[in-house]
């Protein structure tokens, strides 16, 4: 899956490393639906750097379509809930 993080680049995500950044997706929903800004900043930052850790960086001049967005570390809480589709950040 190629991942495009806001203000970064792209990352190609495995599929066998989604389950792990579906969980820490379900943190950030909860966090946001909570409305615990602490938390969410803190969800958001593991989640990041998770992908960053498991993706495997695109060149800068690739031109493939990212199949998911994800905003960057300093998003703002009401930003990132208008991201969210029914299945969170990264779709099940």
């Amino acid at each position: 899956m190629i991942v495009r993080l806001m203000g970064e680049g792209q990352l190609d995500v495995a599929a066998d490393d989604l389950t792990a950044l579906n969980a820490l997706d379900d943190e950030l929903e909860a966090a946001i639906e909570s409305g615990d800004e602490t938390t969410f900043r803190a969800a958001l930052v593991a989640l990041l750097d998770n992908v960053r850790k498991v993706g495997k960086p695109l060149p800068a001049d690739s031109l493939a379509p990212s199949e998911l967005i994800l905003p960057p570390a300093d998003a703002h809480i009401d930003e990132v809930r208008s991201m969210l589709g029914d299945e969170g950040l990264i779709p099940d």
